[in-house]
């Protein structure tokens, strides 16, 4: 189980799950433990843990049965992994031909509250207070909160093993190199950027304003593969 050091939110909640059922912690067909088992073991409430268990079930990561419980329906057993044999540099070159365009479509289709949601998690980025892991996972949280507010599941399923992705090794490496105070003080400014730009319905401006990003993030892997 994941410590409960501090509290969570839904989507840390998910992020957290998600690693779990794609490392086979629980296994395709396997009942998750019972709700109140996992929000005591995230210290969340249970409406909390039950809106991370909707998400997911959005994502086809798990299904609930009523009066069952809730099983992992989610199963990759192909051989090799993709999301295990990308490399970092690749992994930004897949995320430039989704992300921009992503922005464009949460533009259209983000409501006021998914504004809020989106700004909230910007907030927690813009809070690390020298906790890269923390800045990490909020940043995470943040795109996947992009892909979700498009309501296109083809998209929410790429974005997902976008995510998938950066939790292998190689990645964890090259973040711990590259995410300085510096680094995460610009990715903040560029985040607040495209937020800036979708809550002005800029649809242009919010996808320039990913590639900006992604740009930056490219350029600060390939700097740190060179040394």
């Amino acid at each position: 189980m994941h410590p409960t050091g501090k509290k969570r939110n839904a989507a840390q909640v998910v992020s957290a799950l998600r690693r779990d059922i794609a490392d086979s912690k629980y296994l395709h067909n396997e009942r998750l433990p019972a709700e109140r088992d996992l929000s005591d073991a995230f210290g969340v409430a249970r409406g909390t843990l039950r809106e991370a268990l909707r998400q997911l079930e959005e994502m086809a990561y798990v299904e609930r049965r009523a009066g069952s419980g809730t099983y992992v329906t989610y199963n990759d057993k192909s051989p090799p992994k993709v999301t295990e044999a990308t490399r970092p540099l690749e992994l930004v070159d897949a995320r430039f031909a989704l992300e921009p365009h992503i922005c464009r479509l949460v533009v259209l289709h983000a409501t006021g509250r998914d504004l809020m949601k989106i700004e909230q998690t910007l907030r927690r980025m813009e809070q690390w207070n020298g906790d890269s892991d923390a800045f990490s996972e909020a940043d995470e949280a943040f795109h996947m909160l992009l892909a979700e507010t498009t309501r296109n599941p083809m998209l929410i399923w790429m974005m997902q093993k976008v995510a998938d992705t950066r939790t292998h090794a190689q990645w964890a490496h090259m973040r711990n190199l590259t995410l300085s105070d510096s680094m995460i003080a610009g990715y903040n400014h560029e985040h607040r950027r495209i937020f800036d730009e979708i809550r002005d319905r800029q649809p242009e401006r919010a996808a320039q304003a990913m590639k900006d990003h992604l740009s930056a993030a490219r350029n600060s892997l390939m700097k740190a593969a060179q040394t």
